[in-house]
């Protein structure tokens, strides 16, 4: 559905807050986006990626935060989205405000996870994918547990699929290795 006209920023923050449990999405046309909920399957793995993530970046001491699946980011096109997972840097992280910390983030950030739940559709998860590293993202996986395989999304490289219990990362979160078996043990 697109709203005329069209929502500033400031309104669709306001429209998400105010229907809180509804996951919105904007399109860089305007277009409203209302993402079903997912299974507890999905919440379990989602969580489970965020914990490695989060765990790995507190280990490191790299500073720079990990973000979780009702981060709103706003692109550059104009469109928001939330990441499954992210990673911001420190240098990201310096950027922002503590008034902007209180709002979705103008910042694309270097690391972004999707999960492909049963609701999603795997060539718009690839689209959204595609648009976050068009927008700024270093690094992105689109992990696919049904089939098994993490598709990985790099700037300035050809999109390619990785199959195995592992994967582990490039810049900007270099090292970081994410374990799938319990994420390919989820029916």
């Amino acid at each position: 559905m697109v709203i005329e006209p069209v929502l500033s920023d400031q309104e669709f923050e306001e429209l998400c807050a105010a229907n809180d449990g509804v996951r919105f999405e904007r399109t860089s046309e305007g277009a409203i986006v209302v993402n079903p909920p997912t299974g507890w399957g999905s919440e379990d793995l989602n969580a489970e990626i965020i914990t490695q993530l989060r765990t790995w970046v507190k280990s490191q001491h790299i500073g720079g935060i990990a973000l979780g699946s009702s981060a709103g980011i706003f692109l550059p096109d104009g469109s928001s989205k939330s990441p499954d997972a992210a990673y911001l840097t420190l240098a990201q992280v310096s950027k922002l405000t503590p008034e902007s910390r209180k709002h979705f983030l103008h910042i694309v950030p270097a690391f972004v996870i999707e999960l492909l739940s049963e609701t999603d559709r795997l060539a718009a998860a690839k689209r959204k994918m595609e648009l976050w590293i068009a927008s700024g993202a270093e690094l992105g996986w689109l992990i696919d547990p049904k089939n098994r395989k993490v598709y990985v999304y790099e700037q300035r490289n050809a999109s390619y699929e990785v199959v195995g219990d592992h994967i582990t990362a490039g810049e900007p979160v270099l090292g970081f290795k994410l374990d799938l078996t319990q994420i390919w043990l989820t029916p």
